[in-house]
């Protein structure tokens, strides 16, 4: 495998997880709408025996209960989710240097494969406090472990690809 190929499938990974944090900060905004479809999405035929017998029919009608209120009488609190939203997008942002650059900025890959460990232990922390169910909680816990592949396939990559750089820069006189 030659170094331009190491690049571009490095490239491709960082691609994948930074479509994925722009994707689930866009899914943060429109929450409202987006319960309110996957109630009645559940509610539908095929779909409900499935979603009421293993609990997650009533606990997506709990969450939707709660949002609805909440916006209703206190929609201030929706900017919360907003900022959640604006978060995923600044951290994708990050992702461009080593897209640019991706010897000079591997580091930004160990920043992510710290953040998307980080998601576990804190899912299940903060998910019991505010009682988020257990189920529920591993389902979070996945994105960091999904998040995980795509920045340790790149990982490799960009260490396959200083190996194949480091020669050439030694034999033309660089340290």
């Amino acid at each position: 495998m030659v170094q331009p190929d190491y690049l571009r499938r490095a490239r491709f990974w960082l691609t994948i997880f930074a479509s994925g944090l722009v994707l689930s900060g866009i899914t943060a905004l429109p929450l409202q709408s987006e319960l309110g479809w996957l109630v009645s999405s559940l509610h539908g035929r095929p779909l409900q025996p499935i979603a009421q017998s293993s609990g997650l029919l009533p606990w997506i009608e709990k969450v939707n209960e709660g949002v609805c209120v909440a916006n209703a009488r206190y929609p201030f609190l929706a900017y919360g989710t907003d900022w959640l939203a604006f978060a995923h997008f600044v951290i994708a942002i990050a992702f461009i240097g080593p897209y640019i650059d991706p010897l000079r900025n591997k580091w930004v890959i160990t920043f992510g494969l710290i953040a998307c460990g980080a998601v576990m232990p804190f899912t299940l922390i903060a998910g019991h406090l505010r009682e988020i169910p257990f189920g529920w909680r591993l389902i979070d816990c996945s994105f960091g472990v999904f998040g995980s592949m795509p920045l340790l396939r790149c990982r490799w990559l960009i260490i396959k690809l200083e190996k194949t750089v480091r020669p050439t820069a030694r034999s033309q006189g660089s340290p």
